[in-house]
């Protein structure tokens, strides 16, 4: 392996890098997704839609500061529901949205890099197999054809920036594309879920004013 990296040239070295970050990139990316399905909690949120529902937001606004241990421990619905229940006053719509773009700001993290790579890794390569192929024809031009075993064995050298550039992109495309799904799938479900968290604070609002009237 080391004798093959070193065959193939200066440009080995960029497309080293590459891998290193795109394998970087998503174990940090799939930690993440590990992390947020560990804080999911679908009976904590449903009694959270049923507070906000009875009119009773107290214990919410009591998460809503970003260093408590609670606020922490929510998965992201929960912290753009108390985000956006925190700053309702401004608007809750904008609130809420201003809160999911931000989520989707961390999930996002790291993907424009590996957007970057899918590009450019084959591209390193096919870069390299140009210039390998061009030292070959400037060996060819000065030795004729006495030793066509070193043009030969240069191209051969020189594609091996092609195949590391492919192998590269190919590794970081699966990756890729399984994030941007995980993403796609967590906006539709903060759409549901906030579409909901709308619903219930309208019908608390609408039983507070009744007990209110009551009274």
């Amino acid at each position: 392996m080391k004798e093959m990296f070193l065959k193939g040239g200066p440009l080995m070295w960029p497309l080293l890098i590459c891998s290193i970050l795109s394998l970087a990139i998503t174990i940090e990316r799939l930690f993440y997704w590990w992390r947020e399905r560990c804080r999911m909690d679908g009976e904590r949120l449903n009694r959270m839609l049923g507070q906000v529902e009875a009119g009773d937001t107290r214990e919410l606004l009591a998460m809503g500061n970003d260093r408590a241990d609670a606020f922490k421990s929510l998965d992201y619905i929960g912290r753009i529901l108390v985000s956006g229940l925190r700053h309702r006053n401004r608007g809750l719509r904008e609130s809420i949205e201003i809160a999911a773009e931000d989520e989707m700001e961390r999930m996002k993290q790291g993907l424009n890099v590996l957007d970057t790579i899918i590009t450019m890794a084959p591209l390193l390569g096919i870069l390299g197999t140009v210039l390998g192929i061009i030292s070959s024809f400037e060996l060819l031009g000065s030795s004729g054809i006495e030793d066509p075993k070193a043009v030969t064995g240069g191209i051969a050298q020189a594609l091996i920036t092609t195949a590391a550039g492919l192998a590269i992109a190919l590794m970081t495309l699966v990756p890729f594309n399984y994030f941007v799904a995980k993403v796609n799938k967590a906006a539709k479900e903060m759409n549901k879920i906030a579409a909901r968290f709308e619903a219930a604070l309208k019908n608390g609002a609408g039983k507070s004013s009744d007990d209110i009237q009551r009274l």
